[in-house]
This record gives structure tokens, sequence and C-alpha cells, in this order.
């Protein structure tokens, strides 16, 4: 399902340099297909504000070639940008009242940088209610990432997340625990997905939830449905990581070191660099402590090259399986969730 250029949006002509499929305004309206419109709910700090947009542009993009995509992303007031994102936001974003005018088909939230456990500490976390809130009744389905996944248990299933204690951080294997569901059609029964998180949902609050959990792994749940099975989508990972994203976050722990801003030198992610890899970053590291390198030597370019991606190929489906769903069920009418036959309390008709 190829992604519309409908908008002068940056990423657009970058994902189209990197081979993805994008329409042109003028070829999709020539086309009869009805398109779907997803909102994007960017929460992500500036330095991940426009790789964030592009991953899940890029997941939606290479779900399906023949739907045609309008994605439409937005921001929070609440949460401080500093001037190069700020100005990104206001050329190239909907408002929040903006997209309730609207409408959507299908809504995704971000997670957000925020470590401490306690939700409501978070500055936007009033708005991120009201979007949630408007999403459960107006939107077919809203799939949430990490941070989002834990605010949207609390707010609707007074569920608090808990710390973990150390940060879950690195690529961990997954197996379906119910493969019936449409969801995981055609998923592999084991699957890997990063995780870079300080805090959980764990298992047994998803299950106080009546939440019904579909893959986990032994750091915990990665994806789970809402007791309707389909009106909110749950992921405790990130499945949109691009091959490169948790290198230049190990760079930007590693950073963060230096600048006297954590105690500890970060350790590697699990499962996620080779040996050698490894290898060349311990000789940096010493070199750092050394002060013989910098920052500037960090040897993103060389390891790059050397970095596997196991997990795109499974997200793809996953989100593929969502967005049919979301297809078969939404009114043709953008302002309305569901077609009149379709039950609000189990959209997609599954036995409970």
């Amino acid at each position: 399902m190829p992604l519309i250029a409908h908008s002068k949006l940056p990423s657009f002509e970058r994902l189209a340099k990197q081979g993805e499929t994008i329409l042109s305004i003028e070829r999709a309206q020539n086309q009869t297909i009805r398109e779907l419109h997803i909102g994007l709910l960017n929460m992500m700090p500036d330095p991940a504000l426009e790789a964030t947009e592009r991953q899940f542009f890029r997941l939606i993009g290479h779900s399906n070639q023949i739907a045609q995509f309008y994605v439409h992303p937005f921001s929070l007031s609440s949460i401080k940008r500093g001037k190069r994102s700020t100005l990104h936001i206001e050329e190239h974003y909907k408002t929040f009242e903006e997209i309730k005018l609207q409408g959507l088909d299908a809504l995704i939230i971000t997670g957000a940088n925020v470590t401490d456990p306690d939700l409501q500490l978070a500055p936007f976390y009033e708005q991120l209610k009201e979007v949630v809130d408007w999403s459960y009744e107006n939107v077919t389905s809203t799939l949430c990432s990490c941070l989002a996944t834990h605010a949207v248990l609390e707010f609707k299933y007074g569920q608090k997340r808990k710390a973990v204690g150390k940060k879950h951080w690195g690529v961990f294997p997954h197996q379906v625990i119910d493969r019936t569901h449409p969801l995981v059609k055609g998923v592999n029964t084991r699957f890997d997905i990063p995780h870079s998180r300080f805090n959980e949902i764990t298992e047994l609050q998803f299950e106080e939830a009546k939440a019904v959990v579909l893959a986990k792994s032994p750091i915990g749940v990665h994806l789970a449905v809402s007791p309707d099975l389909f009106r909110i989508v749950f992921f405790q990972g990130h499945p949109e990581y691009d091959s490169v994203s948790l290198l230049k976050e190990y760079k930007r722990e590693v950073l963060l070191y230096l600048e006297k801003r954590t105690s500890d030198y970060p350790p590697f992610p699990s499962n996620y660099l080779s040996l050698q890899s490894r290898a060349i970053l311990t000789e940096y590291r010493a070199r750092l402590i050394n002060k013989t390198a910098t920052i500037k030597e960090f040897p993103e370019e060389l390891l790059t090259k050397t970095l596997d991606n196991t997990w795109h190929d499974s997200a793809s489906a996953i989100i593929n399986n969502w967005i049919g769903c979301v297809y078969q069920v939404t009114n043709e009418n953008i302002k309305k969730p569901f077609m009149q036959s379709i039950d609000p309390n189990n959209p997609l008709n599954l036995e409970k």
C-alpha cells in the first residue's frame, strides 16, 4: 500500500530517495481505491522526531502495495521543542483540533522519552489522555507503542506501569501465544523485537485489564489487544526501529556518560552486536576513557555495515494485518469508526 505525498513534508522526499513507494497526490487522485487516513501522534523528543516519523511511515508503506495511505502526523503542544523541531511541526504537522475535524480511520501513538514510572509527572499527561479518549470513540483502531501502551493501560484500565530495575535494552526473541488472532496471521511463531525501556506493564497487569496477550518474551509482553480484541493494539517493544536505531541510542548514552549526566558507562544492547562489533566498541571505550579518542570518532559508520535486522518482516506483517482489519470494518464516513453492522464490543467478530 503506497504512501501519498499529500504535503511538502521532507520525509516523503527522503523516503522516495531510499527506494520507498511514494505516490504523488496527482497520481493518487486518479485511482479509485478507497484510501485510509492514519494519524501518527509523534511524542518522541527532538533528536528522534523525524527518524520516528520515517520509521512508522516505512512500516505502513511496506504493509501493502494496493491501498493508499494518507498519514497525518501531529504532536502535543505540552511537549517542549527546540527551534528546528518547532518549525518542522508548524510547517508539516496538523494540530489535534484539525485531526478531530478531519477524522481518522486508524491512529498510531508513539512512545516518549519519560523514564520515571509515574506518568502523571509527564507534562503531556492530560493532553495524551484527551487524545486517547477521543480516539476510542472516533477511530476504528489505535496502535500504541511503548510509553503510549503504558499510558493507555493507566488511563483506561487503572494499571500503572512499574520500574523494571534495569533497562530492557536490545533485541529479544518473542513467541506468539494466541496463534488464531488475525493480527498474527502469517507471522512467524517466534520473532525478534527491539526493546528500550526502564518500565513495564507486566503480563499479570494485562490479564487484570482483561487484555489478550498475543506475543511475549522472557522480558515480558510485547503484543496485546484490548478486551474487545481490536480497538486498541498494544506494543511494549519498538518494531518500528531501523537496524541502526539501537546503535545511535548507545552513542547517545556514551555522550551522556561523557557529559557526566550518568555515572555508568552504558552496557551493550542485548543480542544486537556481533563479537567483532563488541570488540571494536570495547577498544573505543578504552581510548575514550584514556582521552585518546572523542565522541566524534565513535565508529558508527563502520558498525552500521555489520548490523542485522531480524524484526522488520514480522513487524511489517503485523502492521499489514492491523491495517487489513481496519479496512474491513471501518466506515466509509471517516467521522464514524465502524460500519453499521459491526459490533464495537467485538469488531472482528472473534470468539472470546
